[in-house]
């Protein structure tokens, strides 16, 4: 089996064959365009096969685990990135914050009952996960469809954006495996994370003052040096390590280090910045982040998810619950005078989530409130959003009538 190596030692087998998939499943599916298959879908599902629940080619070792935890910083890192501040203001915040907050209602309602008859262990850690949107998959898909600049386009985005943040920080706050959260020292500890983000906008925004030192960082950024990246990498580093000392999970870091940097840099200047976004993205996707998916397949506890019937019932329970916690308050844009297919498209892509729902539960299996059998179906549940909804809000939004883009 590659993979295992002597104590003490590194090796690279391992990972050899991971990014042997890495590179060999976009090829293929570049090569069948029409086959709506996304990439972190078919990564998770040739780990499994690899991995010690089928072939048993490849197990995860040193090398792996190490560079799959820095893929899922990097995942919620990007995550942060694509938040758009200007598009959050005023009535998309609103709704976005009240969707969030129904989901969680929804999601306590649905997950109490089967937390009752020890279906699940802990119904808050289901809520949080339920309660969470992939950003990154229904960006692409509004895109795609002309409605990244529409009126729904912007309501959605601001949703799935609040879920994003809203569910890391729940996360964050009661599952960062550090015992049970102390709600008073909790609030402190976000308050000192959030005071470290603003210091350091503070002090990168006064820095952008002084033009010696811009025209150092401009004069670098394209060179050897590649200073703008540096400084981006130092800026996950420094709050991943701060949020771990703080007692969050180091999810949170990651993702309020994209934010901070979408919050500073504009993406319609990233040509003028030296493509940063696009180096970073170059980064994260071109090597940590298929590490972290195809790892998540190594691991995935498949002969625990098909042992009784009652297990491979959970992925439709799931599947439909997600459905339910994040679809339902996309009823809200009736008031904005929405037609019904363009509702039941926003539901659904509201409902769209892996990314997120990967790392939860790995968190949660590791923190001992979530059982092997629940994070598999979980995770199964996840890729059948991204295989299902997605193409059916399309569906529906070709049924219905243009709208005219947000001003």
């Amino acid at each position: 089996m590659l993979g295992a190596a002597p104590a003490g030692e590194v090796t690279f087998d391992g990972l050899l064959a991971v990014m042997v998939l890495a590179v060999v499943i976009p090829l293929a599916l570049g090569l069948f365009p029409r086959l709506p298959l996304p990439g972190s879908v078919v990564e998770i599902m040739a780990g499994i096969v690899i991995g010690p629940a089928v072939l048993g080619w490849v197990s995860p070792d040193r090398a792996i685990e190490v560079l799959a935890k820095l893929g899922v910083a990097f995942l919620l890192f990007l995550a942060g990135l694509e938040l758009d501040f200007d598009a959050l203001r005023g009535r998309p915040l609103q709704f976005g914050l009240i969707g969030f907050a129904g989901s969680i209602a929804l999601g306590l309602v649905v997950t109490i009952p089967l937390g009752l008859t020890d279906v699940i262990i802990d119904p808050l850690l289901v809520t949080i996960i339920l309660s969470a949107t992939s950003l990154g998959i229904v960006m692409p898909v509004l895109k795609d469809a002309g409605q990244l600049s529409t009126r729904l386009g912007t309501l959605v985005i601001a949703a799935c954006s609040v879920a994003e943040f809203g569910a890391i920080v729940f996360l964050s706050m009661f599952f960062s495996g550090a015992g049970s959260p102390n709600p008073v020292q909790t609030v402190g500890k976000l308050i000192v994370l959030g005071l470290a983000v603003l210091c350091i906008a503070l002090v990168a925004a006064r820095a952008g003052r002084w033009h010696r030192l811009h025209d150092v960082v401009a004069r670098l950024q394209d060179t050897s040096a590649q200073i703008r990246i540096r400084i981006a990498v130092l800026a996950l580093l420094a709050l991943l390590v701060l949020s771990q000392e703080l007692k969050f999970d180091a999810i949170l870091g990651a993702f309020m280090a994209g934010a901070l940097l979408s919050a500073l840099t504009n993406a319609e200047r990233d040509e003028e910045l030296g493509g940063f976004r696009h180096k970073l993205d170059a980064i994260g996707f071109g090597f940590f982040i298929p590490v972290f998916f195809v790892s998540t397949g190594l691991g995935f506890p498949l002969n625990a998810l098909f042992a009784d019937a009652s297990a491979v019932l959970r992925i439709p329970l799931f599947l439909v619950l997600l459905l339910a916690v994040r679809g339902l308050p996309a009823l809200l844009l009736r008031s904005d005078g929405f037609a019904r297919p363009q509702i039941a498209a926003a539901g659904l892509m509201q409902a769209t989530s892996l990314s997120f729902v990967v790392v939860a539960t790995e968190i949660g299996v590791a923190v001992g409130e979530l059982r092997p059998v629940n994070a598999a179906s979980l995770v199964a549940a996840g890729m059948l959003s991204v295989l299902i909804f997605p193409m059916t809000a399309l569906a529906f939004l070709r049924r219905s009538a243009p709208v005219a883009p947000s001003p």
